[in-house]
């Protein structure tokens, strides 16, 4: 039932279900907790601008194994935070409706746990998690497996369902709190909340018809539907865009408008030219207020594509719904909470905001299951017949606007991109001259040794590193060890092949004479040793060839012992004058790896790639080059 639930949401929906944790909720509770969040979170809820829609509860009666619950589905669309807001709003009512255990999920499963990856226990997996992540009590807990389970170590064992997991829940909830980690890890992405939501707004200058401005003072959440038709244009919305029945050019006034700063990227990165026939002309790009045209233009075209996608109402098809308990005690909560900031009744700014929070209420509160969804087309031509439009105030209100916020947010340099990655992965920037002279170039080699030496699995590459270790460990004895063994250090593990190769490379030199002398020798068992030292005088014979081509003065060698001037002398003498007496400068293996993961970092130009992917997985971070950074200076002077 969960994986058909699961598969049945879109990728940009988050789903949210309200259970009474001790089983025992009826429809009454249910509704009446429903009814509370909306008094309690009323503050929050009323001011926010969603991108696509908004959070909404729902009394859902029992089906199969899901007990009856309070809950929805929210399009966020391509504003990401709306899904995290609606996280933090899951926690908050656990927090303050003790009695409701809450599950949320989207369409790639449990998003909360892809959050804290790094800390999760090994047991848990995708097909295993499925009702055993809730938040009960303000608190994120995690139904384990069952002891039995456990045991046997059966991570493919089923779920439980959800009427088990609250049962769970509700008499041994303080054991099934998730771990400090994971906790940590998903309560920092909802940090900062309600203040956020402030931060998230962005405020620009719009030259707008003043039909629009009066529909937005009554609805500023339609500034979303038109932001997202503007955006999602096809030519067939652009043909009611040529006239403009709606919206005409002619009575035009500057304004300010609250976006979001998603809708206000949307909004502005657009590259789009009105058609002639529509009266929208833009003056010149160096005009100071250019931009608050292009905004304009660009918004108006989306509230003229809303309301050529639907018909004429009457201003009667409005529900009269403000009125009753519900309302009154909506109210109330909204002015405990300081909703009107201390604006006096009936004033430009108080009735403002209790437009919006009407509006909430109409939109989230009072419309039954049942009822078919309004289009935004339909709220802004009822609000057009509904609204008085007042010219002359709109106009006196455009002389003393309030500057617009700055939206230099919108670029980000290559460093604040880093800093924003690292602060991501809460890792520190190594930034001054000190660090990087103190920069250990041993703990690169140690790390590619112990990721080279790492058994892996059918399921890829494991990383030494792990977030709980503060360095990496290598043991060379063992390390040693392993490769005695694969030299052949144990005789039982020669085999035929290697024998093989030894009797062709001992016998290559000599001719059919020297075989015959031999013959008697060939039956004669050889002993491990003499093979093993056969091996070892073959590979230093091919060192001593190699030393002097490019292949062998490629590698850099360990600086003691015999000289490169002894080595060229010995090559100078011929094969037959000393040269095995002289001890060959063994290959520095360190030194050639770390040079070459520099060579091949220095060859990234600051992208991705092997070499910074496989050390930062471990935790080793190459400072940057400064002899290139300092080339490219000297050269842009």
């Amino acid at each position: 039932m969960e994986g058909i639930g699961r598969a049945a949401l879109a990728e940009d929906a988050v789903r949210y279900r309200f259970f009474a944790a001790a089983g025992s909720g009826g429809e009454a509770l249910l509704r009446r907790c429903a009814e509370g969040v909306v008094v309690r979170f009323a503050p929050l809820l009323a001011a926010y601008i969603w991108q696509r829609q908004p959070f909404r509860l729902r009394y859902v009666p029992p089906r199969g194994e899901t007990p009856a619950h309070i809950g929805g589905t929210t399009l966020f669309g391509d504003n990401v935070e709306d899904e995290w807001f609606i996280v933090y709003l899951v926690r908050e009512i656990t927090r303050e409706f003790p009695g409701l255990a809450a599950r949320i999920d989207d369409n790639d499963g449990e998003f909360l746990l892809i959050e804290a990856a790094d800390f999760l226990p090994k047991w848990l997996n995708p097909e295993n998690s499925d009702n055993r992540v809730f938040f009960y009590k303000g608190e994120l807990h995690i139904i384990p497996l069952s002891e039995t389970q456990e045991q046997e170590c059966d991570l493919s064992a089923a779920s439980p369902t959800i009427s088990q997991a609250l049962t769970l829940l509700s008499t041994r909830s303080e054991e099934f709190l998730a771990a400090e980690p994971i906790r940590t890890a998903v309560y920092k992405r909802i940090s900062g909340y309600p203040e956020k939501i402030q931060a998230s707004f962005h405020r620009a200058h719009c030259y707008l018809p003043a039909g629009i401005v009066a529909v937005l003072r009554q609805r500023p959440s339609l500034v979303a539907a038109a932001v997202q038709a503007f955006y999602l244009r096809d030519p067939v919305d652009l043909r009611a865009c040529r006239s403009f029945q709606t919206f005409p050019p002619d009575e035009r006034v500057m304004t300010v408008v609250t976006f979001t700063k998603c809708l206000y990227a949307q909004l502005v990165q657009q590259k789009f030219v009105p058609d002639r026939r529509s009266g929208y002309t833009l003056p010149l790009p160096s005009h100071p207020q250019y931009k608050a045209y292009e905004l304009g233009m660009k918004l108006a075209h989306g509230f003229e594509i809303l309301c050529s996608k639907c018909s004429k109402v009457s201003p009667d098809s409005k529900r009269n719904v403000l009125s009753g308990p519900l309302w009154e005690r909506f109210l109330s909560s909204l002015k405990e909470k300081k909703y009107f900031k201390g604006e006096m009744e009936g004033s430009a700014k108080y009735l403002e905001l209790l437009h919006m929070a009407e509006d909430y209420f109409q939109q989230s509160v009072t419309k039954p299951e049942s009822s078919v969804e309004v289009s935004p087309g339909d709220e802004i031509l009822t609000l057009l017949q509904t609204t008085t439009i007042d010219l002359k105030e709109f106009e006196r209100e455009a002389a003393c606007l309030p500057p617009e916020d700055d939206d230099s947010w919108l670029e980000i340099t290559p460093d604040d991109l880093d800093q924003m990655l690292k602060e991501a992965r809460n890792e520190s920037l190594p930034c001054s001259n000190e660090e990087e002279q103190k920069y250990d170039l041993e703990a690169v080699a140690e790390s590619m040794k112990a990721f080279v030496s790492k058994v892996s699995t059918h399921e890829g590459a494991e990383m030494p590193w792990s977030s709980d270790e503060s360095h990496v460990t290598f043991d060379v004895d063992s390390f040693t060890k392993a490769l005695d063994r694969i030299l052949g250090a144990d005789s039982e593990e020669l085999d035929s092949d290697d024998l093989d190769e030894e009797q062709e490379f001992d016998f290559s030199d000599e001719n059919d004479e020297d075989l015959d002398a031999e013959n008697p020798r060939q039956d004669e068992k050889v002993s491990p040793n003499e093979l093993i030292g056969s091996l070892k005088s073959y590979m230093n014979e091919m060192d001593r060839e190699l030393a002097h081509t490019n292949v062998g003065k490629s590698f850099t060698t360990h600086k003691k012992g015999a000289s490169c001037v002894n080595a060229t002398t010995s090559q100078n003498a011929g094969p037959d004058s000393g040269a095995e007496d002289t001890e060959l400068t063994p290959v520095d293996v360190d030194m050639n790896l770390v040079a070459n993961l520099l060579e091949s970092y220095s060859a990234q130009s600051g992208l991705t790639g092997p070499t910074s992917n496989i050390l930062q997985s471990m935790g080793v971070y190459l400072p940057e080059n400064a002899d290139h950074i300092g080339s490219n200076k000297g050269a842009t002077e």
